[in-house]
């Protein structure tokens, strides 16, 4: 067979063992709610021809589905292996290491030789005597001595500095295989095979998807009750609480993180065809048959995303200011849209450690517009709200979010997803500024008909709001509702405060007319429970006799509410629920 133009002829490739975490870097992480996308760049040297990169501990929480390998420099990628690391390649020993103990043994004996040097020309200084030299020539052999006895010191101490370093190499490498063994998350090895055109420096980058790595969303919210209404505006500090037990360390990395998670494989839906038929017992043929034969065994199926090896040119920039290498690769499939992606400012390190670890996203100040809710029906306590518009480029994800009311921590709430220009309500807390007094109910009966008797009972509630702050409040709703009959003899007529009257009729449009507020007094409205709320179904506003007070309370004044209606029923009649 005639080997392809493009490619070097095959022979016996040179061996690259690499320790993923101790000869590559971490260059960047996108971290997604369930699983985190790392990016791991590594250089070495290589020989002309073919060379086969075997680069041990990746972790075992490694999506073989999602490995992709990129490469700058003059070489070609052919192949791209993922395994589990087996014990026996779970070496105590490199050939890295074995290099180093041969220059160590080497070095070893370069010591021992300036030793025996250094003896030999002090013995043979001490062997000198002197009826047997002539007094001209002690000067010539002293200074002989001193260069030779010098160089040799020189060489001595060189050799020696040198056994430090080897010695320090040799530890490393020791505990980088060491350390390969003992961390068992650790356990992937993938294997790259390169084809080189010449000696030299290449760089490749391993991009791959992890599990067992996560975050979520969490914020501060502070508000300043004290602002002026017109000015309001919520300190949102928008958090990420990141978790990850891949097996490696994130050691000063740049971390992004996303909002939706990438989906390997994805295949379209569609509906098989849907067949009926009448009831038929099942026969089993092989029984019947008397148990004879042999059923065949399933067509064998192609695995999935398996694909012809096509070669591609990578156009974009390398981080390493080389040219791209061309790079023979499977089908990689896509990943879904992402709707918001954070880039974390600056290095970050996060340990394996399984440990909740915080970052800042953004701290946003964002209007809002204050509201306090009380149902006193239920609680004579007032509900500080507030209602805040997303005005930042931020998307909000669904996050547990920690309350802060004049600097101090008011309760814990959960934050919706927002997008941005939207709106949510935040609860912020009780209001103990905001007193109310729910009276005891009063009752008055009477009866009248001559033929058609009818006993009617009128109730009266009173409620009294105090507003005890220095500022006024422009925006209490207070909840309170009136009985609805679901017996014919009873009827309930709504007497205080008198709503106006709901259209269950749509117009020519089929719209329905939303009832105006009433006034009830000077800064104080009532209206429907509902009435606004965008999403509002008009058809049923009021139906249930809920209703609402808006009011506006001047700073140390207070509003005295009217609630009135009155029940009617045949004489003797027991109702219930009243």
């Amino acid at each position: 067979m005639t080997a392809s133009k493009d490619m070097p002829p095959s022979f016996e490739p040179t061996i690259i063992d690499l320790v993923s975490e101790y000869d590559g870097k971490i260059n960047h992480v996108s971290l997604y709610s369930s699983r985190a996308e790392i990016t791991r760049l590594f250089r070495f040297e290589v020989q002309v021809g073919l060379n086969q990169v075997n680069i041990s501990g990746i972790p075992n929480a490694l999506d073989p589905n999602s490995l992709k390998v990129e490469g700058t420099g003059h070489a070609i990628i052919h192949d791209v292996t993922v395994s589990d690391l087996s014990t026996s390649e779970q070496s105590t020993t490199s050939e890295k290491l074995e290099e180093l103990l041969r220059r160590k043994k080497k070095t070893q004996h370069g010591i021992h030789r300036c030793n025996l040097a250094i003896k030999a020309l002090e013995t043979y200084l001490g062997t000198l005597n002197v009826k047997d030299v002539e007094v001209g020539e002690v000067a010539n052999i002293v200074r002989t001595y001193q260069k030779t006895a010098g160089n040799l010191d020189d060489e001595l101490t060189q050799l020696l500095d040198e056994m430090k370093k080897i010695d320090a190499d040799v530890d490393s490498e020791r505990q980088k295989l060491t350390g390969a063994v003992a961390n068992q998350q650790l356990r992937k090895k993938v294997t790259v095979g390169l084809f080189a055109d010449s000696d030299g420096e290449v760089g490749i980058k391993l991009i791959y998807g992890v599990h067992r790595a996560s975050w979520q969303a969490f914020y501060d919210v502070r508000v300043d009750s004290m602002q002026a209404q017109d000015k309001k505006t919520v300190e949102l500090t928008y958090k990420a609480s990141i978790v990850q037990s891949t097996g490696e360390d994130w050691r000063d990395v740049n971390l992004t993180l996303e909002t939706a998670d990438p989906v390997f494989g994805i295949d379209t839906l569609s509906l098989a065809t849907w067949t009926i038929s009448t009831y038929r017992p099942t026969t089993n043929y092989y029984n019947s048959r008397g148990g004879g034969g042999k059923r065949a065994s399933p067509a064998a199926s192609t695995l999935p995303g398996t694909q012809t090896a096509t070669r591609s040119i990578m156009q974009e920039e390398s981080e390493f200011g080389e040219p791209n290498m061309t790079q023979l690769e499977a089908g990689i499939n896509s990943k879904n849209s992402i709707t918001a992606t954070f880039v974390v400012p600056g290095k970050i390190s996060i340990p394996s450690d399984g440990g909740t670890h915080s970052v800042t996203i953004a701290q946003l100040n964002l209007g809002a517009t204050m509201r306090w809710i009380a149902i006193p029906k239920q609680e004579a306590k007032t509900h500080l709200s507030a209602k805040i518009k997303n005005a930042s480029d931020y998307s909000l994800l669904s996050g547990q979010a920690s309350v802060y009311v004049d600097g101090s921590f008011i309760a814990r709430t959960i934050v919706p997803p927002v997008g941005p220009e939207e709106t949510f309500d935040c609860p912020l807390g009780l209001d103990p500024s905001i007193r109310i007094t729910y009276h005891p109910r009063m009752k008055k009966t009477s009866r009248s008909g001559f033929y058609n008797k009818t006993t009617s009972q009128i109730y009266i509630q009173r409620i009294t709001v105090f507003n005890s702050k220095m500022h006024s409040i422009d925006n209490l709703k207070v909840t309170d509702q009136f009985p609805i009959s679901e017996d014919s003899s009873v009827t309930v007529k709504q007497m205080n405060p008198s709503l106006a009257d709901v259209s269950r009729e749509p117009n020519a449009q089929g719209e329905f007319k939303m009832p105006e507020k009433t006034k009830i007094s000077s800064g104080v409205f009532a209206q429907w429970s509902g009435a606004d709320e965008p999403d509002v179904n008009v058809e049923l506003l009021g139906k249930d006799g809920k209703f609402d007070w808006i009011c506006y309370i001047p700073a140390q004044g207070k509003v005295d509410l009217l609630l009135q209606y009155e029940v009617a029923a045949p004489p003797r009649t027991q109702i219930t629920g009243i």
